[in-house]
Parts: structure tokens; sequence; C-alpha cells
């Protein structure tokens, strides 16, 4: 099932070059500029990190998880342009000796991908400095691009444009209406979100182009990778929100009774599939997307999968 529209590809694809160049930043010069991150800030806005349903929380308490729910924030975005560098780079090899136009394009993003990593890096070295010990990544960028690179080309890039578009909505919806964020923290997702905005238009070309490819019996195979793709987002979520979770209560100042604990480590996965997961599958970009390219019965079996976590 065929979803290749009639588009002028070349065109797309050299708007995202210029768009690339017209934008271009350094991380240093544009973005650091050598500040710190301001501990009297909150890092992630309200709307993501799902503060308002833990109600018993004093505000230097939720000034405090809004930091520890923005520092993995940046780390999972450094830790998925891992395995999107390399895919974007192991793709490109179809247009080596072919479109020229489109190497470029998807040379410049993966580029691009690798100054993200460098940046969330940055990001992570500076949030270590100013806050209590004790904070952990749980998983390893390597294990989960192995584990993803080893999934069908479809169903990765399936994963890549619905994480390039969340990022989008995430920006544009919460974070840059939000004027009591770090302006270090709020400058860097605004350069990421103005690079992003160029991939994920890449991710469409790209995904499209790997459907006309694939016949039903492929076609259903992505499906369940992109499945099983999810199902190993959740899992790391599950693992990183218990750890930001314990972080959160062992460093606070005063001890949460039972309930309370359980109420934060519930709130914090609850956010975790908001941020990751829900937001991305519930937009319609995405969602029109995926349902041109697959039947109604492959469509029951992504939302069968997705009820628990929606």
């Amino acid at each position: 099932m065929s979803a290749v529209q009639p588009i002028d590809e070349n065109d797309r694809y050299s708007r995202s070059i210029q768009a690339s160049k017209r934008i271009r930043w350094d991380i240093d010069r544009d973005v650091i500029r050598g500040r710190l991150l301001d501990r009297r800030q909150k890092y992630l806005p309200d709307g993501l990190s799902l503060i308002g349903e833990l109600p018993f929380l004093a505000p230097r308490e939720r000034l405090f998880m809004s930091q520890v729910q923005g520092r993995t924030y940046a780390n999972i975005f450094g830790l998925v342009e891992r395995f999107i560098t390399a895919k974007m780079l192991e793709i490109s090899k179809e247009h080596w000796f072919a479109n020229q136009v489109a190497l470029e394009a998807l040379v410049r993003f993966s580029d691009e991908e690798i100054k993200h990593q460098e940046l969330f890096r940055r990001v992570e070295a500076l949030a270590a400095a100013s806050m209590p010990p004790g904070y952990k990544l749980v998983p390893s960028p390597n294990d989960v691009a192995h584990f993803v690179l080893g999934k069908s080309t479809w169903s990765v890039l399936a994963l890549t444009c619905h994480i390039e578009i969340f990022t989008q909505v995430h920006y544009k919806s919460s974070i840059e209406p939000d004027e009591d964020l770090s302006k270090l923290w709020k400058d860097v997702f605004l350069h990421h979100w103005q690079e992003e905005s160029q991939h994920a238009i890449l991710d469409e070309l790209e995904w499209l182009r790997e459907d006309a490819k694939l016949d039903d019996d492929a076609r259903d195979r992505a499906v369940t990778d992109l499945i099983e793709l999810v199902a190993g987002v959740d899992g790391i979520l599950q693992l990183q929100s218990r750890a930001d979770a314990d972080y959160f209560i062992a460093v606070s100042e005063r001890r949460f009774d039972m309930a309370e604990q359980r109420a934060i480590r519930d709130t914090v996965l609850k956010a975790y599939r908001w941020q990751y997961i829900v937001s991305g599958v519930k937009h319609g970009r995405f969602v029109t997307m995926l349902n041109s390219m697959i039947t109604p019965a492959q469509a029951e079996r992504v939302g069968t999968a997705l009820a628990p976590l929606l």
C-alpha cells in the first residue's frame, strides 16, 4: 500500500538546504555564550512536566522537579539523536550516485544531529555542576541505538518522524510561551527547534521513499517493528522515570510519605510518556502520515498497542 504523493521532492530537499544555511548556529557563539543554568528558574514548562498533578509539592519542590525533568528531557534528545544520525548516514548512501541535492540535505541533517548531541552533552555538564549529586541517565545511547537500528528502516523513520514532530510541538506550545524558564535552557531548545523543523521535512520525504519500496508483507512486518520500538521507548521511560523520581525524593529537603512517593513516581512516568509518546502520536501531522501508509487493520494494531499508554 504505497503512500507516495505527487510532490516535487527536489524542491523540498533544496528548500531544506537553504534553510539549513540560513539558520546555521554555533554552540558557544549563539547558544551557551558563556552562561550557566540558573537554578532559580524552571527548566521544563508545566505543560510538559505535569507538575500540576502533584499539588502537595511546595513551590521550591515544584521548581526542582522541573529541573530534574528538564535535565532528562535534554539527555533523552541527545540519546535519540545517536540512532537518528546513524540511520540518516546509512540511507544517504542511496543518494550517493543519484540525487545530489537529496544527498547534501541528508549530510547537513546528519551534521546538525551530531552538533545537537554535543549541545546536550554540554547541557548535562552544566546541570551536573549545579544540581545535587545522585542523578543518573539510565539507558546507554549506544545500546539504544543498536536496538533501534536492528529494526526495519521504515519503522525507524516512522519513529524518527514522530520525534521530530513532537519536538516542534513542545517548543511552540509549551517552551516558547513560558517566560519563567531558565533563559539558557530556553535558548538551547529555540536553536534545537530551528534545525529540527527542517529535519521533519526530510524525515517525511525519506519515510515516503522507503514506503514505496515495500510490498504488503514487508510493510506489515515494519508495523510490527514500529510497535516494538514504541514498547522499547516506553521501557526506557519506565526506567528513567523511576530513577528521576527516586533522585528527587532522595535529595529533597523533606520526607514524603508512601502515598506521596507513589504519586511522584506515577506522575513522572505519565509526564515522560506524554512528552515522548502521546504528544507525538496524537498530533495530526504524524497520524495523517502514518494512516496514509497502513491499512485499517494495521492502524488498529498500532492503536491497541498504544492504548495502555494513552
